[in-house]
């Protein structure tokens, strides 16, 4: 990954979100070697949502919807997210985008320990002692299938957002000590820039899903775009101020180059809908030259800590940003 340095690189004039944010993991041990679903953060997320009802909620068996205090409850906002009644922005849906995202780690399936990552954002960070005692109590309810047990260790915390340096903030015989949310810095921008999507990028265009033959640069940055607009309205006090259209408009002439992008099926089943829903998605690569690209890189960069697309908060629409050595052949159509 480029190396991420001050953003004294920054172009006068470009609008720049002002998301803080912190990265934080957390070290489980299982009793037994992990046994969780192919893709387990469908799974995290719902053992952390449960958990994190049972603890704070003190009107049993009322909707969130019809509750009295759901303004001020801890449990709506992270997980149910409703605008404001006098939000300026998405009057019309029933929620803003979440405040957190779950990261998958990498995890031998022959090991006792277990490592999950959490990212928060804005405000979400006043509430991670509420994650960690969620976390606590849904180990002891058990994941997966086989509803296996697991017990928090310690809680780390990235020192400076740096992707290799990690301070335990919390054990469960001590007091969490966490470090303040800060802003990514952002690094110069390379030549060419490759996009390595993780986990599936679910996008939709006219309300279909945006597949590897159909896929433009567009799609990405005007899904980042709303994602940064909402999660800077609903969670920190400076909202994005930034030309819409205008970046929109030259998002739409930047040309992508890939060698690998394709499509990733996956079938999750809901316990609360009592039904399998199908949740794949993009995966692969795409290359993209950096002069084409300079209006777009602090959004670019910052949304490897935010995902993107959809069902970001369990895992989905992750993606990592490496400097590109070269630029592939192979050209996709502009829209």
């Amino acid at each position: 990954m480029v190396k991420a340095i001050s953003q004294e690189g920054q172009q006068p004039g470009e609008s720049l979100p002002r998301l803080p944010l912190a990265g934080y993991r957390l070290i489980f041990s299982m009793p037994e070697a992990t046994v969780l679903p192919a893709y387990a953060g469908s799974a995290w997320r719902g053992v952390l949502g449960r958990a994190l009802k049972q603890t704070v909620c003190v009107a049993r068996g009322t909707p969130c919807g019809e509750c009295m205090l759901a303004r001020s409850c801890v449990y709506p906002y992270i997980f149910e997210t409703p605008p404001p009644p006098d939000s300026r922005k998405m009057r019309r849906y029933n929620a803003a985008p979440h405040p957190f995202v779950l990261v998958l780690e990498e995890n031998s399936t022959a090991s006792t320990r277990y490592t999950l990552g959490l990212t928060l954002f804005g405000r979400g960070n006043r509430y991670l002692p509420y994650f960690i005692h969620a976390f606590i109590r849904a180990g002891e309810q058990g994941i997966g299938p086989r509803r296996q047990n697991f017990q928090l260790l310690e809680v780390q915390q990235r020192e400076n957002l740096s992707p290799d340096r990690w301070l335990t903030i919390f054990q469960p015989d001590k007091k969490l000590t966490p470090w303040p949310e800060r802003m990514p810095p952002i690094p110069p921008l390379p030549e060419a820039v490759q996009i390595h999507f993780q986990t599936p990028l679910r996008l939709k265009r006219e309300g279909r899903n945006v597949r590897p033959q159909d896929f433009f640069f567009a799609d990405l940055f005007g899904n980042l775009l709303r994602r940064f607009s909402m999660l800077t309205y609903f969670h920190t006090d400076t909202p994005l101020e930034a030309d819409f259209a205008g970046l929109m408009a030259k998002a739409r002439t930047v040309k992508c180059r890939h060698g690998d992008l394709y499509w990733k099926d996956w079938t999750r089943y809901s316990s609360r809908q009592r039904t399998t829903m199908q949740m794949g998605g993009l995966q692969g690569t795409v290359v993209l030259e950096g002069a084409q690209i300079a209006p777009f890189w602090p959004y670019l960069w910052l949304g490897q800590w935010t995902h993107a697309g959809k069902n970001t908060s369990m895992g989905l629409g992750r993606y990592r940003l490496e400097a590109a050595a070269s630029l592939p052949e192979r050209t996709l159509k502009t829209p």
